[in-house]
């Protein structure tokens, strides 16, 4: 008789942990979700940060905009591209 009762105790600790998952699960995929929802509203404000920039960098002169382009570092006295 100890074993059906061992067994049933088994199966009652088995329903515990079973219910334990599923509220873990739950909770998990809550997670998931709000980390979801956290990186498409960043992906979508970096998209538009980077339009920004774009918009930024197409109002510039044409002249700096090859400096840029080119990597040229201008006029070496320059004390704000120098550092001194």
């Amino acid at each position: 008789m100890s074993s059906i009762n061992d067994l049933v105790d088994r199966v009652e600790r088995l329903l515990v942990r079973h219910e334990e998952l599923k509220r873990t699960n739950g909770l998990l995929e809550q997670q998931v979700q709000a980390l979801t929802l956290e990186r498409d509203s960043l992906r979508s404000r970096l998209a538009a940060a980077r339009a920004r920039v774009d918009a930024l960098l197409d109002r510039l002169p044409l002249e700096a905009a090859d400096l840029l382009e080119s990597g040229d570092g201008g006029d070496p006295s320059d004390s704000r591209k120098t550092g001194a």
